[in-house]
């Protein structure tokens, strides 16, 4: 279905992420009615090459104001996004923001008022789930009884550094938020869902500079263990992704269940006949290897729905809440720990 008759347009393009953001919606029908940005980030000429047509305006309010646009993307500075958001919301248009959607515990908490006052949509594109088809893959075996109950998983989110293609707002985490905050989100996210969890405690949050001294409070390892009522869960994060790897990094996704496993493969495979997308299945009557790249990413359509329907099918709004939630804590737990270090 490509016939959704939805405008949309864009306030901040800092980070790459907005490419896939925009470019699956306007797959999808949508239609791109122009963007808004302060200065010349990094991805301007990325931006620009994709979505040549696509009009820039000078003033953010020309998107705000516009009656006809019903949705709003965002992937403005990390430290930027909630008051984009919150004034998004504000005049009666839902948010598709970049992660992470927030930094601070307030912000986090004037999104939830904001969001209950003007019953908009505030959702948050975490890609390593939204935008990996043997993701969808893998929660399609899930849902099917596959490997039974998932009681752990296991999510490992290197990157790639590239640090000459940085901006200085990277390598702030008052800007960027952490770490554990910004990338660590997408593994909470993952928990949450794969283990049908409504919410968590943090057991564990670590944040270490193991390579790159040269950049003052950059952390460029962490890590995370969680638990729910019903499951544990451990996260891995770096920026050591090796040069000689084809892409930004070797992200996978280990699930535990009563009755079996699952391997995701998400980016790479080496030694495979395909780059990416592959999901390792073994249960009490099968072991294989799945190639997942055509499963879909079936966010981005359950999206638009949701605006045209005021329904929660791509993702519950309490969902997003509570991924940041455990986010922010995370990295609030690591930075506390790291300040105990230097004492």
């Amino acid at each position: 279905m490509n016939d959704f008759n939805v405008k949309f347009g864009i306030i901040g393009i800092d980070h790459r992420h907005v490419y896939t953001q925009a470019q699956f919606l306007i797959e999808l029908g949508a239609e791109l009615v122009g963007w808004y940005t302060e200065g010349s980030p990094t991805t301007l000429g990325g931006f620009t090459k994709r979505f040549p047509k696509a009009k820039r305006f000078a003033d953010p309010r020309s998107l705000l104001e516009d009656p006809d646009i019903r949705v709003i993307l965002t992937s403005a500075v990390p430290n930027d996004r909630a008051k984009i958001s919150i004034s998004i919301m504000k005049h009666g248009k839902d948010v598709m923001s970049d992660k992470p959607g927030c930094l601070s515990f307030g912000d986090l908490e004037e999104l939830r008022q904001t969001v209950q006052q003007t019953g908009r949509i505030w959702s948050v594109d975490f890609s390593e789930r939204f935008e990996v088809p043997a993701v969808t893959l893998a929660s399609q075996l899930v849902s099917d009884g596959a490997i039974g109950d998932v009681i752990h998983t296991l999510g490992i989110g290197p990157h790639r550094l590239n640090p000459e293609s940085r901006p200085n707002w990277f390598f702030d985490p008052n800007q960027n938020g952490g770490i554990l905050a910004d990338i660590g989100s997408h593994q909470i996210d993952q928990f949450l869902f794969f283990t049908k969890s409504e919410s968590a405690e943090i057991t564990l949050a670590s944040i270490r500079n193991m390579g790159h001294q040269e950049f003052t409070n950059f952390s460029d390892f962490g890590e995370i263990a969680l638990r729910s009522e019903t499951a544990n869960g451990y996260i891995r994060l770096d920026w050591f992704t090796p040069d000689a790897l084809p892409t930004w990094g070797d992200g996978r996704l280990f699930l535990l269940g009563t009755e079996g496993t699952i391997e995701v493969r998400k980016y790479c495979d080496i030694g495979s006949e395909a780059d990416d997308n592959y999901v390792y299945l073994t249960n009490g009557e099968r072991h294989e290897k799945i190639y997942g790249g055509n499963a879909g990413c079936p966010y981005f359509y359950n999206f638009l729905v949701d605006v045209l329907e005021r329904s929660e099918t791509a993702m519950p709004q309490e969902h997003v809440f509570k991924v940041m939630e455990l986010a922010i804590k995370a990295q609030e737990i690591a930075d506390g720990e790291k300040e105990n270090e230097l004492i």
